[in-house]
């Protein structure tokens, strides 16, 4: 990974990512927060069903668009997290470092909301 795309994870706060629609095969783009713990990328979302997570569960290739401190789009895959004790981990770190999220009820984030590990190919 080069220098500006490390740079641009430490100092960005939210993506777009363009998905392939599980039913219609169609890409969708989205604005979302992205996370990084441990050097690791991950995305989540508020509790909920939804259909970015549905679309990468069914297509897990997808677009990582930075457009803050960087303009460009890489190709990234995507690996669900549905472990809970993984998730409760992660989710308890998000809070722990992000003040954003500090106000999380980690329970209800490890049952309801997605995690998605992501690999940039770049």
């Amino acid at each position: 990974m080069g220098d500006a795309i490390r740079s641009a994870l430490q100092l960005d706060e939210v993506i777009d990512i363009t998905t392939i629609g599980r039913s219609s095969g169609q890409p969708r783009r989205i604005e979302i927060w992205f996370h990084v713990i441990d050097d690791t990328v991950y995305l989540s979302s508020m509790p909920g069903k939804r259909s970015w997570n549905a679309n990468l569960l069914a297509n897990p290739g997808f677009t990582f668009h930075f457009k803050q401190s960087l303009v460009r789009d890489v190709a990234a895959w995507a690996t669900p997290i549905t472990d809970p004790a993984t998730k409760r981990d992660v989710f308890a770190k998000m809070k722990g470092t992000e003040s954003r999220m500090s106000h999380m009820d980690i329970d209800v984030w490890v049952a309801e909301s997605p995690l998605v590990l992501v690999e940039l190919m770049e």
